[in-house]
């Protein structure tokens, strides 16, 4: 058996209290057989398969079995308030699962419609997952990387998009078709090399087979070091096989920058971005600080000046739906994106909720819950 966490053993530790009180009253009263509804408040992408994994797991090792009835695909668009899945069995078996099986299902839901929003505005564009760093232990970091994999599954099937085409750690490289998990270099090796230049020198020394990806930002001369490398690097920029990351923090403009050159920038390229109605937040993402439309369109504006118009733009630092969709908006001549700002931002959003629906052939819920009878009755 796969191994489950928690341990079926462990399970009283973890689930809260008054499950476990209730599973005591069960036990010294009589079993019923019950059905739970499963739903969410929002709109999600649906992930089940984590928690239906760990539930029949747990109804294995304790010799029962669970009727779990999806009631939707895994990958499809699911509205707030309709019911995700149906589970069945044993009242006594079920009442203590509810808090872990949430928690394998709510957040996951909120990410994977993130990244299908993201993959489904940006279609040409690859996505690396980058939000291991952000996770809150090894439990998290799994969960979201597979429910990046769900997200971008769902729009490549109504896209056609790139998606996410791996992530950053070997563990969970699998849910994207990968042995290894995906990356070049951060910012250590740079500070370490003492200048970007060398860091690439080093990188490609140690590992030659591998394309180049190479951070720009740490001494705040994206441009400079960038055609720098790309002058050391000809054969590699001519074959596509290098690539720069953009990773300005919101502090500073990109090298050559500021708010006047960063609206000539998309004057120039996409005036449709700018001349129109933009609220606060767009044009933060089209001309602020930072990793934005106008510098992904300056670094390949001055790449292509160069004589370097193989060489390819990586962008990262805050992509989240929205910026992705003002990315999306100014046509950013980006080739792959790495993100970990899928992660659901408003984590009362993530709140997954299970309400009993039947109780041995009896139908009951909670006043205002009714409406979870009625789509069990349709």
């Amino acid at each position: 058996m796969t191994e489950l966490r928690p341990d079926p053993d462990d399970i009283s530790r973890w689930t809260d209290t008054y499950f476990r009180k209730t599973k005591g009253v069960v036990g010294k009263f009589g079993d019923v057989r019950a059905t739970y509804a499963v739903f969410m408040r929002r709109p999600v992408v649906f992930t089940p398969r984590m928690a239906v994994e760990w539930l029949n797991g747990v109804a294995k090792h304790r010799e029962t079995s669970f009727d779990i009835d999806l009631r939707h695909e895994e990958g499809d668009w699911v509205g707030a308030g309709d019911p995700l899945m149906y589970i069945s069995g044993s009242l006594y078996h079920l009442i203590d699962l509810e808090t872990i099986y949430l928690q394998k299902l709510g957040a996951a839901c909120v990410a994977a419609y993130n990244a299908y929003a993201m993959c489904r505005d940006l279609p040409k564009v690859g996505f690396l997952a980058m939000d291991a760093r952000h996770a809150a232990g090894a439990d998290m970091a799994e969960l979201m990387a597979y429910a990046a994999s769900v997200g971008s599954q769902a729009a490549r099937r109504e896209v056609g998009a790139v998606g996410f085409v791996g992530n950053a750690t070997d563990a969970t490289a699998h849910y994207f078709g990968q042995e290894r998990g995906l990356g070049t270099m951060p910012h250590a090796l740079i500070g370490y090399a003492g200048s970007t230049l060398r860091a690439a020198e080093m990188f490609h020394e140690t590992f030659p087979d591998e394309n180049l990806t190479v951070l720009v930002d740490y001494y705040g001369q994206e441009i400079t070091d960038a055609l720098a490398v790309s002058h050391r690097f000809p054969e590699l920029a001519r074959t596509g096989r290098l690539a720069f990351r953009l990773d300005t923090h919101g502090g500073r403009y990109c090298e050559g920058l500021d708010l006047q050159e960063s609206y000539a920038v998309l004057d120039r390229h996409v005036p449709g971005a700018i001349r129109g109605y933009r609220t606060e937040g767009e044009l933060r993402h089209l001309v602020g600080t930072g990793v934005t439309a106008a510098a992904i369109w300056y670094l390949r504006e001055n790449l292509d000046r160069a004589g370097f118009p193989n060489v390819r733009i990586v962008a990262s630092s805050g992509f989240t739906p929205e910026k992705c969709h003002v990315t999306a908006l100014a046509k950013a001549p980006v080739d792959m994106i790495g993100t970990g700002s899928f992660l659901p931002q408003r984590w009362t959003e993530t709140y997954a909720t299970a309400d009993i629906v039947d109780y041995g052939g009896t139908a009951s819920v909670k006043v205002g819950r009714e409406f979870l009878l009625r789509r069990r009755e349709s």
